[in-house]
């Protein structure tokens, strides 16, 4: 049987593969997953619509959507600031997603900490709460102010998981960003601020003993097998450890469009996969 995966979804703080039509997959470390990709890389639609032409699409995009879907699914996105007269409230947080790697961010009250968990924090507190546009002004003046930056790549953050330091190092870096962001002291004229209360997902993801990271999936094609035991899920990523001993990641949007078919457990992975990032190299291509 074939299937269309969304990618990862995180529901009360488990993660699960969605599928087309609704079914969600729970992934549960440990489990053996192996599929192979079918035919050509379709556009993933927009705003839960599929792409009216079915586009075929690169493989190497996180993406999966053709220019057109791609627009008509930023153009009502918080990120793009077209939702002004949004009347929930939204939240601003500190996320840590290892040492130096810190952002400012904000995400729909609503939604609780779904969007620190797609996004791969490790830890993270919440800093204010109010409308949306004063939540945006708050995020860029923090950003400035605090010199941190709007977004992280994924490869830097999935290349550290397995060597962060432990809880109480993590959490100390949040508190000391708190205790900065609330030195700025401007923001708080039009958000209530909220206390400092650091929240980790190591556990949640799994991550708190992965062996040395050896690389990652680039893309799907045709034919192509990923197979591999899951060690942890974190954000997109899919941690796993192949039948050959190496610990890769896959990040799941690049699943998005594909048409899957199980392959046999055990069988060697057959898609791109990048070389392992070690030394001098890591620092160059990660920073």
């Amino acid at each position: 049987m074939v299937w269309r995966s969304g990618g990862i979804a995180w529901h009360g703080g488990v993660p699960g593969l969605r599928w087309e039509g609704g079914r969600v997959s729970a992934l549960s470390r440990g489990r053996d997953i192996a599929f192979r990709a079918v035919g050509e890389r379709r556009c993933a639609g927009a705003r839960g619509n599929p792409c009216p032409v079915a586009a075929v699409v690169a493989g190497r995009g996180t993406g999966g959507r053709c220019a057109d879907c791609a627009r008509l699914d930023r153009a009502h996105s918080v990120a793009a600031d077209t939702l002004a007269d949004d009347p929930r409230p939204y939240r601003v947080y500190l996320a840590w997603f290892g040492p130096g790697m810190v952002k400012v961010g904000i995400t729909a009250e609503q939604r609780g900490d779904a969007r620190l968990l797609e996004q791969g924090a490790v830890a993270f507190s919440w800093l204010g709460r109010g409308p949306l546009m004063a939540a945006r002004r708050t995020e860029e003046v923090l950003r400035h102010a605090l010199a941190v930056p709007d977004r992280i790549p994924y490869a830097r953050k999935r290349a550290v998981r397995h060597a962060l330091p432990p809880v109480e190092e993590r959490a100390h870096e949040v508190r000391e960003l708190y205790g900065r962001a609330v030195g700025v002291g401007v923001w708080a004229e039009t958000l209530e601020a909220l206390p400092c209360e650091v929240r980790d997902h190591g556990d949640v993801f799994g991550i708190g003993d992965l062996p040395p990271y050896d690389g990652s999936v680039v893309e799907l094609v045709p034919g192509g097998v990923v197979s591999g035991r899951l060690l942890a899920a974190a954000g997109p990523d899919l941690h796993l450890l192949d039948p050959s001993g190496r610990h890769l990641a896959l990040d799941t949007r690049l699943m998005s469009g594909w048409a899957l078919e199980a392959a046999a457990a055990g069988h060697a992975v057959t898609v791109p996969v990048t070389a392992a990032l070690t030394g001098e190299d890591a620092q160059e291509q990660l920073f």
